[in-house]
């Protein structure tokens, strides 16, 4: 018994360990992040952990000397309709592969699980290339295009576990009352499947906030940039010079990330959870 509880208390400690260590590798690049917003200076050299003097200066500079405010509403608009059209298409295509049987359902479901094991700027020469034939490219249309397509394969596997383990006698009672399919996805399926929806709208909103690849790949203009282009272009060849600024855009870049995480910490958990283990 003696030997059982030690190994137990040793066990623990080590867990406490590994968390209190991965608790403090997280946390301390973000206070770095947020103290050098707030320090005076400009250069990384001379910012400290822990500001002398607290100073707002650097967020005054990014909404009057650069264009941060129009790279903020591109990457917000963008942000948007691709969480709107991604979880369209992956709820949908999700609810297909689950609900119906049809020639080449295991195949395209086979396909996109090989897809998901090649990194998506492996693509980049295709899609440049086929944005430039229907002229989409240096559009936001064209980069909101490219995010619900490289969505659909991850997300309608993550959805289709979870409807899979929603029991199908609720929908052949709603067709014995003359539902039809369309019915049932709105009324049953929907209500039914809140947390998962949730965890796919906030993921494919939060993904454009953080891309530069294919954000830089796609727009061109001054005008289409987003933040993670404009916050690059910004620092490009005068790190010394504009860390504090860059650091004070990236922390307005986490406070609606941030923001989401905190409304919907539950349902993101849940539904991860509920479409890893159903199906």
């Amino acid at each position: 018994m003696t030997n059982m509880s030690l190994g137990r208390k040793v066990g623990h400690a080590l867990i406490y360990a590994v968390l209190i260590l991965t608790t403090v590798a997280i946390l301390y690049p973000v206070i770095w992040i947020v103290s050098g917003s707030l320090n005076p200076g400009d250069s990384l050299f001379t910012t400290r952990f822990i500001p002398e003097s607290i100073s707002f200066v650097h967020y005054q500079y990014l909404f009057n000397e650069t264009d941060y405010t129009l790279w903020y509403w591109n990457t917000f608009k963008i942000a948007f309709w691709n969480m709107i059209l991604s979880t369209i298409l992956v709820v949908t295509a999700a609810y297909a592969f689950s609900r119906f049987r049809f020639p080449g359902r295991k195949q395209g479901l086979m396909a996109m699980l090989v897809l998901q094991m090649f990194p998506s700027f492996m693509g980049m020469i295709a899609i440049y290339i086929l944005l430039l034939q229907v002229n989409l490219l240096d559009t936001h249309w064209g980069l909101i295009l490219v995010y619900a397509g490289g969505s659909i394969p991850f997300g309608a596997w993550l959805v289709k576990g979870y409807f899979d383990g929603i029991p199908r006698s609720l929908e052949e009672a709603a067709k014995i009352d003359g539902a039809s399919d369309v019915r049932i996805f709105y009324k049953i399926m929907m209500p039914l499947s809140k947390p998962i929806l949730v965890f796919i709208a906030v993921t494919n909103f939060i993904g454009p906030w953080m891309d530069f690849i294919f954000a830089r790949l796609v727009l061109r203009s001054d005008e289409k940039k987003t933040l993670a282009v404009g916050l690059f272009e910004m620092i490009t060849g005068r790190a010394n010079t504009e860390f504090t600024n860059f650091a004070a855009g990236a922390v307005l870049v986490a406070v609606p990330i941030t923001i989401l995480f905190f409304i919907f910490q539950d349902h993101l958990v849940n539904g991860l959870k509920a479409g890893a283990n159903k199906g």
